[in-house]
């Protein structure tokens, strides 16, 4: 594991100026693999329908690719969401049900998935440079930046792991606390201008910066030996991690002028909203935990929508690095986040609930030869552990892939978006016993009370209305509960 901060990556640019650039020149076998994993990101790019936060250059990747519109995290909340998605395997199947910092992730949890190789290590063991830059896995934002930390990493998933320091609460500019009530700088809201110019001590453009450095140093004819393990031509699976949005919310003052807190729409919520949610159900909400008046509200989401525009920067110098180097025709993109966001949906804020704004992320799939279906969008249920096994499908390896990967490859969809797969619902757990089944038309949660909410998604996207105590709609609970249960049976005997 590498330590990154501002100074290293000075020396590493200044010190490769004597290798002679050069594109690759090597055949390009394999298709290269780029994974960003952008943290806490809600669905609020333009491709997806916000026309306030400004994302152009996912936009573009969009424009390359499918954007998969009903995407769902198996768990929203970090670590056990990205357990998930880099082991292929639901949290109760992995182990992983908490922001755990073990080193080894799922296969120290679970022993017996110790051999059970995650994306990365299954892209190792078949011929890949296997690279993380930042965080892929679980590690406390901000505390695990501002010290460098691994988290809960897993070493075998990696040739190279670059960890990144970075100031965070300690960046230049005014640190401001929003939520009065809650002033964990995790988990809480905080907001930092920082000055323009400065904007290089960040962890996102670190990040960016350091996976540009692996890039270039790939593309060069002459590498010394010590400067890393990718060598020109080798297929390469690059994971980025960006911490943005995740609070506190950081960026340059440039980006915090596109908002105008006065000019912010809280979303709407209906008098007496709470009123029919079960109280495990509403953990979130402004009151008690973080106190926010109207104006900090306005200013929480203006600064996550500046922090939103600032990784999306970083996604832009990522593809354009692609391009520059000539090797974009040869690279697989898959840009996502690991859960979604509430921004005072139902007065919650933060993550953790089952509403669709906490479980639903984006999902952008870029992939060389699948030109047919650029810029076209699916509506197919995805879960985030589906990303495996389309990797693996479309490197080529799909065979050689562990049989007990739960997802299936978007593959067939990639190629038609009109493609369906089979799968009737998504399925999500969290935190109080949360357990939850998203179909094309419905959303039904339990909690370890036995409470319970059904919402039709048809009639109420917004999820106003809990149906759970409807007589009118008895019928569509009980298929829903035996469909949970049928699921939670059948990931008991995997």
């Amino acid at each position: 594991m590498q330590l990154i901060t501002r100074f290293t990556l000075t020396c590493l640019f200044l010190c490769g100026t004597w290798l002679l650039p050069a594109m690759s020149t090597a055949a390009e076998q394999k298709p290269n693999v780029l994974m960003i994993v952008s943290d806490d990101l809600t669905c609020c790019l333009g491709s997806y329908g916000n026309d306030v936060c400004r994302t152009p250059n996912l936009d573009r990747l969009a424009e390359t690719g499918v954007r998969f519109t009903r995407t769902y995290c198996q768990y929203p909340v970090c670590g056990p969401s990205r357990a998930s998605f880099m082991s292929g395997l639901y949290p109760e199947q992995n182990g992983v049900l908490g922001n755990n910092y073990t080193e080894g992730s799922y296969r120290t949890i679970t022993p017996e998935l110790a051999d059970h190789p995650s994306l990365g290590g299954f892209l190792r063991r078949n011929g890949y440079v296997s690279l993380r830059v930042s965080k892929i896995y679980h590690m406390g934002v901000p505390g695990g930046i501002e010290a460098g930390s691994s988290g809960g990493d897993d070493p075998d998933s990696w040739d190279e792991a670059f960890n990144i320091m970075a100031p965070e609460t300690a960046s230049p500019g005014k640190l401001e606390l929003l939520s009065p009530k809650k002033k964990h700088y995790g988990s809480n809201f905080a907001r930092i201008q920082v000055p323009d110019g400065m904007e290089g001590t960040q962890a996102d453009y670190l990040a960016a910066s350091q996976a540009i450095a692996i890039l270039e140093n790939r593309a060069r004819t002459r590498i010394p030996p010590v400067r890393n393990s990718l060598k020109p031509g080798d297929p390469f699976f690059l994971a980025v991690g960006l911490v943005r949005p995740h609070v506190p919310s950081v960026a340059p003052q440039r980006l915090f002028d596109h908002y105008d807190e006065k000019l912010i729409q809280l979303p709407y919520v209906p008098e007496g909203d709470l009123n029919d949610i079960p109280r495990l159900a509403a953990a979130m909400q402004n009151e008690p935990r973080y106190g926010m008046n109207e104006t900090q509200k306005r200013q929480a989401i203006a600064a996550y929508y500046a922090s939103v525009e600032f990784m999306d920067e970083q996604v832009g110098r990522l593809l354009d690095t692609l391009d520059r180097l000539q090797i974009r025709d040869n690279t697989i993109v898959v840009f996502t986040s690991d859960h979604g966001f509430q921004l005072g949906e139902h007065e919650m804020w933060q993550k953790l609930s089952l509403f669709e704004a906490s479980t639903r992320v984006p999902l952008l799939i870029s992939a060389p030869g699948y030109e047919q279906t650029a810029g076209t969008a699916s509506d197919e249920l995805v879960e985030l552990l589906d990303i495996y096994p389309t990797v693996a499908d479309l490197v080529g390896l799909k065979a050689e892939a562990p049989q007990n990967l739960a997802g299936h490859s978007l593959r067939p969809i990639l190629a038609d978006t009109n493609a369906s797969l089979p799968r009737e619902f998504a399925y999500t757990v969290t935190h109080n016993g949360g357990r939850s089944l998203r179909s094309a038309a419905w959303r039904y949660n339990i909690w370890k009370d036995g409470s319970e909410e059904l919402y039709d998604l048809k009639s109420d996207p917004q999820q106003f209305h809990n149906l759970a105590q409807d007589a009118a709609h008895a019928e569509q609970l009980q298929l829903m509960q035996r469909e949970l249960e049928r699921k939670r049976s059948e990931l008991s005997r995997k």
